[in-house]
């Protein structure tokens, strides 16, 4: 199922949403302009559980701020066409909002928070795993969350591919998040029965992190309820 919006309109202009997928692209496409060098990016920039959780093991400092640098470095990475335009999709159609209830500057920090508590969750279901995690689906995962608490009403314009077909459905936005989390928590139990976690690919248990993360910041950093605008009309 592709989102393509949702009927909530934005009181405000989503400057801090609009200035973080310009610079998820830019990155992106610094990636793409480096060929083979990605691959010592990505291990130097990369978020591994494995190295956060040992660094003092290894001798290093643990207040270092170099262990914790790549926790925000790694959320401006991604692995391929379809990572960045899949996460900067979710993050246009569910940031702008859930951005216009915290206030910008709220939104910035409630973004690397849940970005950071997403890691967090990562590493507690695998602390050993060395293979980089990489990418803002956990920022964006707690954004989710956050409209899940905040539109519970509002519904979302679906694409649902049947084969060649497109077929396009209004989903009430409680059900298509609700869905999407559960997801991440079915395949984060598979994934911890297999070898997954070990060889890359996605990384469940941070978004179904960062979606709770969101749930609970959004609690706490929110303003007070504002009158909605009337919701979109879709020929």
């Amino acid at each position: 199922m592709i989102p393509i919006r949702d009927s909530i309109r934005s009181r405000t202009t989503p400057f801090v949403t609009v200035g973080l997928i310009i610079v998820n692209v830019i990155v992106f496409l610094k990636e793409v302009s480096l060929g083979s060098g990605t691959t010592e990016v990505l291990e130097l920039f990369g978020f591994i559980p494995a190295r956060f959780v040992h660094w003092a093991d290894d001798g290093g400092n643990p207040l270092s701020p170099f262990r914790f640098l790549p926790i925000f470095t790694a959320m401006f990475l991604h692995g391929g066409w379809a990572h960045i335009i899949g996460n900067m999709l979710y993050l246009w159609i569910f940031g702008d909002n859930v951005e216009d209830r915290l206030g910008h500057v709220r939104f910035i920090l409630f973004y690397f928070l849940c970005g950071a508590a997403a890691f967090g969750a990562q590493t507690l279901a695998n602390p050993e795993s060395m293979v980089p995690a990489i990418g803002a689906s956990g920022a964006i995962a707690g954004v989710l969350g956050a409209y899940f608490i905040l539109y519970p009403r509002s519904r979302v314009l679906t694409l649902v591919p049947i084969f060649i077909i497109p077929w396009f459905v209004e989903i009430p936005a409680v059900v298509y998040l609700g869905l999407w989390f559960v997801l991440q928590l079915f395949s984060g139990a598979v994934e911890l029965t297999s070898q997954a976690g070990q060889v890359g690919g996605v990384a469940w248990w941070a978004h179904a992190g960062g979606f709770v993360s969101g749930i609970v910041l959004c609690l706490v950093l929110r303003k007070r309820q504002v009158p909605s605008l009337p919701p979109r009309v879709w020929a």
